[in-house]
Formats: C-alpha cells, sequence, structure tokens
C-alpha cells in the first residue's frame, strides 16, 4: 500500500516505542543534529524534488523551529502563522485535505563519529515533527510517521558508515489527515520543532524502563519494582541490576524492594536517583515514591486528599512558537512556584519531555494528555464523521496514547492520563483506555467529552458553573440516564479540566471556584485557562514590535483575541490574574471572618506551618505603627483564628484607614526549594480594617460669582452653564457622570455563550454615548454650587438624574468638596460597567504623573479580583498605572481608595480625598480609582498595545463601583456577588490643588 499524508495508518518503518530518560542519564552515546538544514518550501505534498537532491542552495532554516516563523519577528519568507480555536481553516471531509498544502524539504548531513560503539543499533530520533513527514537517507526512503507532539525512531543501523557522510532528507507538510486530530486551539506552526538526535542503543539496551515506587503512607514504607526490556533489537527482557545509591540497597530488575523513604508529592517533592545497569548501559532516574488512588470518590495521593490548583499549559515562546528552549521550560515551572500552582494540565498533548522532569524535580502535579482534539467536528451536523467514533481512526489513535504511555510513564509528576481535549464521543474512547490501563493501571485516566465517564476513573467538566459544581461536590447532580453510569460517576472525584478563562481583564470569580474545592471532598480542583497569551512577536510597518493574534497575519479563517488568554503576557510578564490567581491559591489562607477576625488555613497536604512565620503589622499609609509575630503552627489541614493582641492601642481615625496585616512568610528554603524560593517568599496574606479614616470636615465655604456670569468653588472653575472649565489650573476637557468602560474581552460574550453579552447590554443603552443635560445651576443658601443634571444614552428613555454640590472648604482656600448624587432614572438592564465621575484634564506629561495613593493595591483589582490587593499606601505613574494587556481593554483600577495625590510633571498637583461613598443602601471605605494618558474610546478602538498614544490629557475615573470581570468569553459571565446593578449612589469628594 503506498502511504500518503492522507492515509489513516500508524506509522510506518519506525521502531516501536519506548520511555525516554532525561538528557544525559543515560550512558548510551548521542550526537545532537540540531542546528541549521537546507529548507526549500514547496506548495504541495508531491513537491517532486528528488529524495537524493543535496539541497546545496537551498536556504538555510534552524532545526528545531517553524518555517513560518523563520524571519519573526520582521520577515515571514516561508508563510504566516494561522490561529483558529474550533474551526478547521479547510473543508471537512476526512482523511483529505487540500492540494495547496505548504510542504517543507529538509536537508542535512549526517556524518556518524569515527568513535561511535561497535555493535548495537543507531536510531533517528525525531521528538517532534507538525504534522505529517517522511524520512529518506542517500535517497531512500526509510520511514513515514506522524504524532506531531509525540517522538518517532528510525533505525539507520545498516546503512551508516563510521565517519561517512550520508544525507538526510525529511519532507514535512503542513497539513496532513492527522491534522483533523490536532485541532487544538493554537497557531498552526509547521516544521521540525523538537531536536533530532543520534542515538546508540547497544546490545542488551534499556530501552523501556518501568518503574513502580509506591509508598505506603501507613508505614513510611516504598515499594520499588523496575522492569527493564530492549525494543529496538528485538523485544525482550533484559537482565539489569538497581540500585538506590543514597539508600544503600540494590536488586535485579523484576524484584522488589521494600525500605523506609521519604515520599514524593507537588509540595515536597522528594527524588532519589535510581541506578539501573546492563553490562553496556546505565540509566540513572530520578524516582519519586508515591501512590495515587481513589477512595470513596475523593482523590488521595499518598493516602491524603489533594486539591489542583493548576493551569493548562500550551508550550509557546513569541519568537518561537512551540519550539521552546529549555531555558524556557524551568522559567514556566519556577513562575508557576512563585505563584503558587501546583499542577499542570499538558494541554492537548504531551509536553516536550524535559519539561517533566522539572516538573518531577520541582514539584508539579502532571495530567499528560494525549495529542488528540477534533474539535471542529463539533459542528452542525453534529461530530459526523469525528475520528474518534470510526474504526478505520481506532489503530492511530491506540497508537498516540500508548506511544505518550511509554515514554513518560516513569515520572513521579503525572498523576492522571488524559485520552485527549475535545473530540466528543465514541467506541475509540475505550480503546485507548483500555490501552492505557494495560500498560499502566497505576494512574486514573481522564478525558472531559465523556459525560458518562464510562471508561474514565474522574468526572470531568470544563467551565462548570459555580452552582453546578456545588451540586456535584454534593454528589447531587443531575442524574444520567442509565442508572449504572449514573452511580458510577457519582462514586468518582471531580475536577474542572478547564475553568476561569483568563482572556484580557480576568478571570474573575476565581475565588468563588476554590471556595468550592475546599468546601467539598469530591472537588479535586481545577486547570485555568490558560497559562499564557500566545501572542506572537512582530513588526508593523514601523519597525515597532508587538504581540501579534488571531489575523494579524492576514488569515482568511481565524478566531482572532482568543489565543490571548493566559495569566501571562506574551513576554513572561505575569498579569494582574496570575497575582490573584496566586493570591488565592495560596497554601496558606488568611480570610477575613464576618466577626471581624481572621481565619489561618493550612492547605498544605503534608505539611505544617512550622517552616513559615506569621508575621503582622498594624500600620496607617506608609506608616508603621507596631509590629509582631503570631505564635502559631498548624498541623496540614488544620485552621485557627486569630485576632489582633487584646492590649494593641489603636490610634484616633486620621487621613488613611488603619490596617491589622497578617503575612505568612518563609524566610529560608530548603534544599527543596532553594531553586526557586526567595527569601521572604509569601506564602498568604490577609488583613482587618480596624480603624477608618476620619470623616472630611465640613466644607461651609461660599462659591463665589465671577464677572462673566461663571463660578469659582475653591480650585475649580465654573461657566454660567455650570460646566467645570478649569480644576487646580488646568482645563477641563470632560467632567460628567459615567458609566461605561472600554469593554474587556469578557464583556464581548454573553456567560456561556448566551446572549445578550454586557457589552451588547451596555451599548443598547447608549452608555458608549452618554450625553448631559443640565437641569438647573445656582447657588445655594449655604454658599454652594448646586448643579442638577440629566445623563443618558441617544434613542433611550434610560438614564441617571444628577446633583452636583460643590462647596469651598473654609480652612482650605485650595479645596472644595464634591457632593455627588446619582439616581437611576428608567427601565434598567441587567448591568452597568460603572457608576462614577469621568474627569479629564489637560496634561501635555500625563503618563509622567506620580500617583500616590490609599487603598487597595499595588496593582488592579476589581469587584471579583480582589484577593492579591492589599490596603496600604502605594505609589506609582500613570504609565505603570496602565496593565499592557495583549488586547487593550479596561484596566488599572484601584479599589478602596481614601487617598489619592497626582504630581504633575511641572511641580503642581491634585489630591482627591474620599469622604461617604455608597451604592443603594451600603455604604462603603473609598472608591476606585482609574488614571489614564488616552480616552476610553482610544481603549476602545485600539488593536494593541503600541497603537494607545497619549492624548496631551489625564483621563481619571473616580467610581462608586465597577462591574467585575467574570469569565464570560469561555464560561460564567459575572457571578451576582460582583455584578454592578444601575443604582443610587452618593459620593464625597475632597479636591485640593497645590
Amino acid at each position: 500500500m503506498s502511504i500518503t499524508h492522507e492515509s489513516v495508518v500508524t506509522p510506518d518503518g519506525v521502531v516501536a516505542s519506548r520511555f525516554r530518560p532525561p538528557t544525559g542519564a543515560s550512558s548510551a552515546a548521542t550526537v545532537s543534529l540540531d542546528g541549521d538544514w537546507r529548507f526549500r518550501l514547496f506548495p504541495h505534498a508531491d513537491t517532486g524534488v528528488d529524495r537524493a537532491e543535496p539541497g546545496d542552495d537551498w536556504d538555510r532554516l534552524a532545526v528545531p523551529g517553524h518555517w513560518q516563523l523563520a524571519g519573526a519577528p520582521h520577515s515571514w519568507p516561508y508563510g504566516v502563522p494561522e490561529y483558529n480555536n474550533v474551526v478547521y481553516p479547510f473543508p471537512i471531509e476526512p482523511p483529505h485535505v487540500p492540494d495547496e498544502n505548504p510542504t517543507g524539504e529538509y536537508r542535512t548531513t549526517l556524518r556518524l563519529p569515527a568513535d561511535w560503539p561497535d555493535g548495537g543499533r543507531t536510531l533517528l530520533r525525531f521528538e517532534g515533527v507538525d504534522s505529517w513527514f517522511q524520512v529518506a537517507l542517500d535517497g531512500e526512503l526509510l520511514a513515514t510517521s506522524h504524532g506531531s507532539r509525540l517522538p518517532t525512531e528510525i533505525d539507520l543501523t545498516d546503512r551508516l558508515r563510521r565517519g561517512g557522510e550520508h544525507l538526510l532528507a525529511v519532507r514535512v507538510t503542513k497539513w496532513s489527515a492527522m491534522s483533523y486530530i490536532e485541532d487544538q486551539d493554537q497557531w498552526w506552526l509547521s516544521g521540525i520543532f523538537r531536536s533530532v538526535t543520534l542515538e546508540h542503543r547497544p546490545d542488551g539496551a534499556l530501552d523501556d524502563v518501568r518503574v513502580r515506587a509506591d509508598y505506603d503512607h501507613a508505614t513510611g514504607v516504598g515499594t520499588l519494582r523496575v522492569n527493564a526490556a530492549t525494543v529496538v533489537a528485538g523485544p525482550g527482557v533484559v537482565v539489569a541490576r538497581v540500585s538506590v545509591p543514597e539508600l544503600g540497597v540494590e536488586a535485579s530488575v523484576g524484584e522488589e524492594l521494600r525500605v523506609p523513604v521519604e515520599p514524593w508529592s507537588a509540595e515536597r517533592p522528594r527524588l532519589y536517583d535510581v541506578v539501573v545497569s546492563t553490562d553496556t548501559e546505565t540509566v540513572t532516574l530520578a524516582v519519586g515514591f508515591r501512590t495515587v488512588s481513589i477512595e470513596a470518590g475523593v482523590f488521595l495521593v499518598n493516602g491524603r486528599p489533594i486539591k489542583l490548583r493548576g493551569v493548562n499549559r500550551h508550550e509557546f515562546d513569541p519568537l518561537r512558537g512551540r519550539a521552546v528552549t529549555p531555558e524556557r521550560m524551568l522559567e514556566d515551572v519556577l513562575l508557576m512556584k512563585r505563584h503558587h500552582i501546583n499542577a499542570v494540565r499538558t494541554s492537548h498533548y504531551p509536553p516536550h519531555p524535559h519539561f517533566l522532569d522539572l516538573c518531577d524535580r520541582y514539584g508539579l502535579y502532571v495530567i499528560d494528555e494525549n495529542d488528540l482534539e477534533t474539535h471542529g467536528f463539533e459542528d452542525n451536523e453534529g461530530w459526523l464523521g469525528n475520528p474518534v467514533d470510526d474504526p478505520d481512526w481506532t489503530e492511530v489513535l491506540v497508537d498516540r496514547a500508548t506511544r505518550m504511555v511509554r515514554r513518560d510513564a516513569h515520572h513521579p509528576s503525572i498523576i492522571m492520563w488524559s485520552l485527549g481535549n475535545e473530540a466528543g464521543v465514541g467506541r475509540n474512547l475505550a480503546a485507548m483506555a483500555d490501552a492505557v490501563r494495560e500498560l499502566d493501571p497505576s494512574r486514573p485516566i481522564h478525558y472531559e467529552g465523556d459525560r458518562s465517564s464510562d471508561h474514565l476513573d474522574v468526572y470531568s467538566r470544563m467551565y462548570a458553573a459555580t452552582e453546578e459544581v456545588a451540586l456535584i461536590g454534593q454528589g447531587i447532580e443531575e442524574p444520567l440516564e442509565r442508572a449504572d453510569a449514573d452511580a458510577r460517576r457519582r462514586a468518582m472525584p471531580f475536577v474542572l479540566c478547564e475553568y476561569a478563562h483568563a482572556m484580557g481583564n480576568g478571570p474573575g470569580g476565581l475565588a468563588d471556584y476554590d471556595a468550592l474545592f475546599d468546601r467539598y471532598p469530591r472537588l479535586l480542583g481545577g486547570f485555568i485557562w490558560e497559562w499564557i497569551d500566545h501572542g506572537l512577536t512582530r513588526a508593523d510597518a514601523d519597525g515597532v514590535l508587538f504581540s501579534a493574534y488571531g489575523g494579524d497575519f492576514g488569515e482568511r479563517i481565524h478566531d482572532g483575541t482568543f489565543i490571548a488568554d493566559g495569566l501571562l503576557l506574551p513576554d513572561r510578564t505575569p498579569s494582574p490574574g496570575l497575582l490573584e490567581a496566586a493570591a488565592v491559591f495560596a497554601p496558606i489562607r488568611i480570610d477575613v471572618r464576618p466577626d471581624g477576625s481572621l481565619l489561618v488555613r493550612n492547605r498544605y497536604a503534608f505539611r505544617d506551618t512550622s517552616h513559615v512565620e506569621l508575621r503582622w503589622t498594624l500600620h496607617r499609609g506608609e506608616e508603621e505603627l507596631s509590629s509582631g509575630t503570631l505564635d502559631l503552627v498548624l498541623d496540614a489541614g488544620t485552621e485557627a483564628v486569630v485576632r489582633p493582641p487584646a492590649d494593641l492601642p489603636l490610634p484616633e481615625p486620621g487621613e488613611a484607614p488603619v490596617w491589622w496585616t497578617v503575612q505568612a512568610v518563609q524566610e529560608k528554603a530548603d534544599a527543596l526549594e532553594d531553586a526557586w524560593l526567595e527569601p521572604g517568599f509569601v506564602l498568604g496574606a490577609g488583613q482587618l480594617l480596624l480603624v477608618e479614616p476620619a470623616p472630611l470636615s465640613a466644607p461651609a465655604g461660599q462659591v463665589t460669582v465671577e464677572a462673566d456670569g461663571g463660578y469659582r468653588a475653591g480650585p475649580a472653575l465654573f461657566d454660567s452653564r455650570g460646566d467645570l472649565r478649569s480644576l487646580a489650573g488646568r482645563a477641563v476637557h470632560t467632567f460628567r457622570v459615567d458609566a461605561w468602560r472600554a469593554p474587556i474581552d469578557n464583556d464581548h460574550t454573553g456567560g456561556f455563550w448566551r446572549e445578550p453579552s454586557d457589552e451588547k447590554t451596555w451599548r443598547d443603552v447608549g452608555l458608549h454615548l452618554l450625553a448631559e443635560r443640565k437641569a438647573g445651576v445656582g447657588v445655594s443658601g449655604d454658599g454652594a454650587l448646586e448643579i442638577d443634571a440629566r445623563i443618558a444614552g441617544p434613542t433611550t428613555r434610560t438614564g441617571f438624574a444628577t446633583r452636583y454640590r460643590w462647596q469651598p472648604v473654609t480652612d482650605a482656600p485650595d479645596a472644595v468638596d464634591l457632593l455627588l448624587d446619582i439616581q437611576p432614572e428608567g427601565r434598567w438592564p441587567e448591568s452597568v460597567a460603572r457608576l462614577g465621575v469621568l474627569l479629564a484634564l489637560d496634561e501635555p506629561r500625563a503618563a509622567e504623573t506620580g500617583v500616590r495613593w490609599a487603598g487597595l493595591g499595588p496593582d488592579e483589582s476589581y469587584a471579583d479580583s480582589r484577593k492579591a490587593a492589599l490596603g496600604g499606601a502605594w505609589q506609582h505613574t500613570v504609565a505603570d498605572w496602565q496593565t499592557r494587556y495583549t488586547h487593550p481593554q479596561e484596566n488599572g483600577a484601584r479599589r478602596g481608595v481614601t487617598s489619592a495625590v497626582l504630581s504633575f510633571a511641572d511641580g503642581s498637583g491634585l489630591r482627591i480625598d474620599a469622604g461617604e461613598v455608597s451604592v443603594g443602601a451600603r455604604s462603603q471605605v473609598g472608591f476606585e480609582l482609574s488614571l489614564r494618558p488616552w480616552s476610553d474610546e482610544a481603549l476602545d478602538r485600539a488593536a494593541h498595545p503600541h497603537e494607545l498614544v497619549p492624548d496631551g490629557r489625564l483621563w481619571l475615573h473616580i467610581d462608586a463601583a465597577q462591574h467585575g470581570v467574570g469569565s464570560a468569553a469561555c464560561g460564567p459571565g459575572v457571578l451576582p456577588n460582583a455584578q454592578l446593578h444601575a443604582a443610587p449612589v452618593r459620593m464625597r469628594l475632597r479636591l485640593t490643588a497645590f
């Protein structure tokens, strides 16, 4: 049979799959073939190029790498990246793909070193090639393979001459039948993107080493059994010795060792070097003793319940795509550890094997996922032709799952196998599950797409609402039609394989989910979607670099910004969402109780808090009033209530609030943490507001009427109509009530894809086009300027009746109080974006303006993403105030601001102090403050951050409240506890010029 790129067959001409020890762990010889290869791109899979063509005059292309990124960020000589989330960018007619199919021809010269060992076999190993490829040596076709994120090995032993030169030719197609099962919500990028090596497999080689290292938590004894086999030269058991030098034990393969050990967990990733030796090869593996089990619907590691506070991770680099380097992998792992992430789902394919080595070493639980997704079949035809239910695809899908397990099973970090993602249901799920269990019965099997969970060990969903998750936690979710399947599924742990979609400003509601995970033992936890924005670096026409997303390369079909949905910005800068996740995931959670105390919870499964110091400070503004430590050690999984010392003297109310802040601090790392844990590492924080700011004094000053009929109120000047024209010596461009924001990504979509979205709701009532009408202007009997107004959008009867009351402060001639009353009128929709005032001051150097504020900080926070924000005194410039999301949108709000001092570039400034603030019947401390050097309209129009240009004005939002951010771009919208509804607002502000 002639095999083509449209053939649905398993790889041909390859050796059986085997395990992959860490780089350098084997004594067998290897030679890297990475480097510049000769390359030419052709428009069709049938390139017409002779496999013996050396390509001496061809271009040079880096291997590993993607050909679409060869000239990035300035040029794209071999075609551009394309991004699709769900749909296929070609007709759905499996296994066929279009004739227009960019195909790369690679050439390199292969030389077997003169000192290459005698005997054994010599393999050519590809760690990853996208999407289908053929390999020829000296013009002879040897192998055809696929499985883009899986290894392929080809036996070259009888074709290589020591010291001789051989022509290695590789043909790689962009599209193939396998593209139908690799529809994985990422850039379509092609080529040899992982390393290529020559590997010697000596006679009696340790090709397949299977490690079973269990831990008995009752006795503290570890049980080690190592089995070894040859694969390449013919399957067979290998006679080998196993030793654990640190433990002083030895055995033969197949024998069982029992010895007291320290167990492995993500909290304490204790590893032992296990040396496996034959006469011809020695392999040293980093082995962790641990046992995974499920009891009464609860997921256990080493006999204790764990919670997965995880992320979904695509492999990504903004210049290299999926050709990630070891340095990038390490950077990811260390960032995860430093932000209290303890688990990774390898969405949606097996990662580079080195990443798993790092997870073993530093401590991350892993769901290793099969290289499978067929999401594009979920269309109006209802998964018609889906490979997961097609017997013609069974061998291919089973091959992929088993190659993953054979490669990775020795990693202690892997606690579950996943059959794939968003691939529907069908007969091939059972076939894959059976094959995986035959190879490795020790780990549970995961798959989200099958609600019945017939062939699985955990119940998995994505983006289930908190209400449903609470029902599942209690085991009272909606039943399945089949009673046997329903009873079986209710006995399973539940995991959210995706939730809290981190697209742009978000995710919101993360703390609500986390509280449910802690409340119900059945809930295993979940994985935020996702780790990093996939913004590819490119240059615009002026050479300015920016992060490109779908459509920025002129794709005919694309899913736009949906690829920018990570906790990291593309350059791996942590977003506010990651800081929020770190605070929510904190292993030592410190939370306010209704009675005014703090609840301290040790959420470690295996550690007490003897390594932690609970430090407290009493502080107001920048002043530390007192400090101390709490004498408290908590066992794993326990909690305690703490309060400020009874004899702690509290000051009288002043300008700023008085906070009692408790931080759980680990000052020093031990041997298992010293690579990532920095001195003074904070494991959790919480605080109590003990003394609110002193109320503002009554203003009692008198407004003066100017010669032109206008008004002066301290530093504020008004025209005769009551329009604010100048404040603190700066011209006022805009001053009015506002209820709009530049939509965040989550505003564009209704929760769970239901309409209307928040954005549509707001646009329908014209919040983006608000206009104000003055209804009356006059000086009251006590000398205040009172301005009545109504503000509304076009085409609607809905609006806000507003009264602005301006009164100078008697003993402060440069100060004026604004008392703002807002009353909604008409029939308002479910939510509004914000309620407060918009002020724009002329300020040519607005971005340089300094800001010092008392309130929550130091970074942005919103109603449903606020755990990371702590009360205190903070400072920024307006430029630093911005969060430069990959797709510009509302950002930068600081909540609970009781005072803010703006210092302009010319040395003058404006101070804003909060008095009473209430929304509806609820009073609160402080206001929400946002500052920008550009308008909301400009923010809304901009497609990328570099398109935002300061407009010579400082734009301020001083809000009583703002709508939450939610996760509606893919999942639930803003939960009721963070929604903002049209309600009466009363807010007093004191504005002081200096």
